[in-house]
């Protein structure tokens, strides 16, 4: 049963990420999924419900990939960093609709649609920037990095940098956003704070 359960959310994420919560209707995803709407609704009570597993789900697995690209212990805190926001640009600029960022692609759309989905968003947006803030007092620590008085400030900074790369990314369907952005962050992290 399980199995089915994620069929459908695997089969959501593809629909979903190429084109959006909203472009995408029930009886198409049943179609795509090969499911009767009586098991659709046996796992969720509704698209809104769906949406909110779909995001959980993301969430769960991108949590994994930021386990394994931000706490790779071979590399110093600021390369892990730079190694992060190379791949969000990989991903995001690629042909492969299903590797971009769901967070980034339902930002926007459902913020006002969905609280549920919304919370979902908004707790997934957290942990990413605090596992940010976190390599950067690493980088600290490690020396790769100069010691900043809010880490959590510029890991905010970051993330909405390269939000906005990506929206900017999708509108003109070329790399130089992402450019811009990773030019930016190395800028960021790398800058002295004050001394006293």
């Amino acid at each position: 049963m399980t199995d089915t359960r994620q069929h459908i959310l695997a089969t959501g994420r593809a629909l979903v990420a190429r084109r959006g919560y909203t472009g995408v209707g029930l009886s198409e995803l049943l179609t795509q999924a090969g499911v009767p709407k009586g098991s659709f609704y046996h796992f969720f009570r509704s698209k809104e419900a769906f949406g909110c597993a779909l995001l959980d789900s993301f969430v769960e697995g991108y949590a994994d990939d930021l386990a394994r690209t931000l706490g790779a212990p071979n590399l110093p805190a600021r390369d892990r960093l730079l190694t992060y926001f190379q791949g969000w640009r990989a991903r995001q600029s690629g042909e492969a609709y299903e590797a971009r960022c769901l967070v980034v692609k339902l930002s926007a759309e459902v913020a006002e649609l969905s609280p549920g989905m919304r919370e979902v968003l908004d707790r997934g947006v957290s942990a990413i920037v605090a596992r940010l803030a976190a390599v950067i007092r690493e980088g600290a620590e490690d020396g790769s990095l100069p010691a900043h008085s809010d880490p959590q400030a510029i890991a905010t900074t970051l993330y909405q940098i390269w939000l906005g790369a990506s929206l900017m990314g999708g509108l003109s369907r070329d790399t130089a956003p992402y450019d811009s952005a990773l030019t930016a962050t190395a800028a960021l992290i790398d800058q002295q704070g004050p001394t006293s």
